[in-house]
């Protein structure tokens, strides 16, 4: 994941809502059902996507991200993805980054961050998800969302991000991860299921808010080791993201949060040697040892609170826009206030 790119066809159906200008190459006899409560039409980063049937052949693009196939996995849509292009191969879910393994994989463009265009176009999607405005450039040799649409694909990517890293709308929070939910179950109807599993997450999440309500709120580091997102010597240090939202909720503070207007800090040793940290969440990409980036950190900076308590806890895809906030959101409260559990 580099969010300096960062973070691809004929359609087998012709989804969008003002029609594909040409027939659609399947039959009636081979075409997907009309799921419960089709049509639905959705507003998706200011445009307009009417889906007549839930999608059949959805392909995930990557932009370093895993919350989108999490989603889908979780509300138990997997036999409708054709390709995908995310994947951690760690989850904060038993069985979850196994069940992502078993997906039909994508092969993502040499020296690139994901699916080409001519990649893309030959899959035949009828849904493409994105993770950033940046998977639609085709100054980054992908497919734009136009042309995807102009052959019968919809798109979808997170209302934040819809320019790219550099133009976020905000920062994003845990209502975000309902709002992708609750789109991706009215699509392929299962909108009961979102439902469910959104209500499941609020229930867990305000439980746990109770319980270190009117405790300290110890500041908290957000690192992915092995990313670079900038020039400097820390640049995957969280400053404004889901994280924000997360820590509040566990009874923490980002100790990075107003650094920058950036999703991610760009900082040299010395800037992030003169901040108070009192624990550090370590995200596990692909990382073989994440456990081994905590103890290089604490060696870097031994003044740390978090240094010297050794407090810290790896995570992976609960810490991003997906269905499993409320992991992290436990898992982090239990390390910052364990006398509260």
């Amino acid at each position: 994941m580099r969010f300096t790119h960062a973070l691809t066809v004929l359609a087998a159906l012709c989804l969008s809502a003002t029609g594909c200008g040409g027939p659609s190459p399947r039959s009636a006899s081979t075409a997907p059902p009309i799921a419960p409560g089709h049509p639905v039409t959705i507003t998706n980063c200011d445009r307009t996507y009417t889906f007549d049937r839930a999608p059949s052949r959805t392909v995930l693009m990557s932009g370093g991200a895993v919350g989108q196939v999490s989603s889908l996995v979780a509300l138990g849509v997997e036999k409708q993805i054709i390709g995908n292009a995310q994947s951690y191969g760690a989850s904060d879910v038993p069985g979850r980054a196994e069940a992502i393994d078993r997906l039909p994989k994508v092969k993502i463009q040499e020296g690139g961050w994901d699916i080409s265009r001519e990649g893309m176009l030959s899959l035949r999607p009828d849904f493409v998800i994105g993770t950033t405005g940046y998977d639609f450039d085709a100054r980054n040799g992908y497919a734009t969302r136009q042309e995807l649409l102009e052959v019968g694909a919809n798109t979808w990517l997170p209302d934040s991000t819809c320019g790219g890293p550099g133009t976020v709308r905000g920062t994003q929070t845990i209502e975000d991860s309902y709002d992708m939910l609750r789109d991706f179950g009215a699509l392929y109807g299962v909108g009961g299921r979102a439902e469910k599993l959104v209500e499941r997450s609020k229930r867990r999440i305000a439980e746990i808010e109770a319980r270190v309500r009117g405790g300290s709120r110890p500041k908290v580091m957000y690192i992915i080791p092995g990313m670079e997102m900038g020039a400097a010597e820390f640049s995957s240090i969280g400053a404004n993201g889901i994280w924000n939202d997360i820590f509040e909720k566990a009874g923490g503070v980002n100790a990075f949060g107003g650094v920058t207007d950036e999703i991610f800090a760009n900082l040299s040793k010395e800037r992030v040697a003169k901040t108070d940290v009192d624990a550090v969440v370590i995200i596990n990409w692909r990382n073989p040892d994440p456990d081994a980036e905590a103890t290089k950190l604490f060696t870097q900076f031994p003044q740390w609170r978090a240094a010297k308590d050794k407090r810290y806890v790896v995570l992976s895809d609960s810490a991003y826009l997906g269905p499993d906030n409320a992991v992290a959101v436990e898992k982090i409260a239990r390390m910052l206030h364990p006398e509260r559990f």
